[in-house]
């Protein structure tokens, strides 16, 4: 398996896991947080610099050798902001999406749960 980066986040905070290899266990890798939450606006007026600066440190990372391969993990409407923002050599590497909120997970609960939910989407393949 190729090095892969996991990315949970929502409209406030962003968590960056990575792994090296199949049975390898996520690693927290940083955080980051985002604008604080508008008292008015809609939520995809206060996403939208959050989805940049993710997409801006996907970016990064790919140019930087740091991953192969990303999971993509984010509540609404952040998730379709963040893939809008991808351009497409990061999107090229996006392997597989989730609309959820799992930032306050840590590692070993994140893993069990993307296990959970990549066998009920693709039964009898191994998750990577």
């Amino acid at each position: 398996m190729r090095k892969q980066w996991i990315l949970v986040a929502n409209g406030s905070r962003a968590r960056f896991f990575c792994r090296d290899g199949v049975g390898d266990p996520l690693v927290a890798l940083e955080t980051m947080d985002g604008p604080e939450a508008c008292t008015r606006g809609n939520a995809l007026q206060r996403d939208h610099p959050f989805a940049h600066e993710l997409a801006q440190r996907l970016e990064e990372g790919v140019v930087d050798g740091e991953y192969e391969t990303f999971w993509l993990i984010a509540s609404s409407p952040l998730l379709n902001e963040i893939q809008h923002c991808l351009n497409r050599g990061v999107d090229y590497r996006l392997k597989w999406t989730h609309d959820a909120d799992f930032t306050s997970l840590d590692a070993g609960t994140l893993e069990r749960r993307l296990r959970e939910l990549r066998e009920l989407h693709e039964p009898g393949m191994p998750v990577h």
